[in-house]
């Protein structure tokens, strides 16, 4: 990743991105895209405005950003010490995800805060993204920040009503119980192994295999966490019915996001 400053903003150079692909594809929900075709989100509750410069030149805007912010707080975020361009090399062993990885080229796993990755996959069962959106905005606006556990120590469901979250408030209420209880807690699930680290989130109330590997896969990075939902399934059962090939080792979840965008996009356009 290089970079230059430019005014106010941060120029960077990042290849194998693009902004809507990887901002807007379900694996965080506080990115809104602006007319221009650029997105205003937040994370750690530092606001972001970031735009494409030249997307031949794999070139964005940072805007209003230093240059601290830039390598204290969005490195780390949008994974700019990974090489995307390799692990697509790597799975482009395979026919299905060489067309995958070529479609959408422009995905990387985002770094998130690993409470509120797990609390957004929370809200987000059996959800669509707008209202997912629509839940997190209210929870934000009502905190002024995304609250953190402690935050929401004294909540209940009766008093998260405002959320409009239905029967998602009561497990959202019993993780916040269980990690204030230290009955799990968030380092423990960062140094699990990942069969491990999937039954103490799994031990949640509401918490099954496809919400606890999305939140090991945004927000404890485990790369080899793979959530499976329709779309995936249908990935699954057409071109993997004995199982992922082995070119996927150790990074399934990178697998799973340029398949789900690819499948998802290419049976809707049917």
């Amino acid at each position: 990743m290089d970079y230059r400053k430019k005014g106010s903003d941060m120029i960077i150079k990042l290849p194998d991105f693009e902004l809507s692909q990887t901002l807007d594809c379900g694996q965080a929900f506080r990115w809104e895209i602006q007319a221009d075709r650029s997105f205003i989100g937040a994370y750690l509750n530092r606001p972001l405005h970031i735009s494409t410069y030249n997307l031949k030149d794999s070139t964005f805007i940072l805007h209003d950003t230093t240059e601290d912010e830039l390598l204290g707080v969005w490195y780390d975020y949008f994974d700019m010490s990974a090489d995307y361009g390799e692990f697509k090399r790597i799975l482009s062993e395979d026919e299905t995800l060489h067309k995958a990885c070529t479609y959408a080229y422009g995905i990387r796993i985002l770094r998130q805060d690993s409470w509120e990755a797990l609390s957004s996959f929370i809200i987000s069962q059996n959800n669509n993204i707008p209202r997912i959106k629509g839940i997190i905005g209210r929870l934000v606006e009502h905190y002024g920040r995304y609250p953190s556990v402690s935050d929401l120590a004294d909540e209940t469901a009766e008093s998260l009503a405002f959320l409009r979250a239905g029967f998602r408030a009561k497990y959202l209420i019993d993780a916040i119980d269980k990690l204030n209880r230290q009955e799990i807690t968030i380092d423990g699930i960062k140094a699990a192994p990942l069969e491990e680290a999937q039954k103490k989130l799994m031990a949640i109330k509401g918490v099954g295999p496809k919400v606890a590997s999305c939140a090991l896969l945004f927000g404890f990075y485990k790369l080899d966490a793979f959530p499976v939902d329709v779309w995936v399934k249908r990935v699954l059962a057409e071109y993997y019915p004995n199982g992922l090939p082995s070119c996927t080792k150790g990074i399934e979840g990178v697998a799973q996001q340029y398949l789900f965008h690819y499948i998802r996009n290419q049976y809707g356009k049917v």
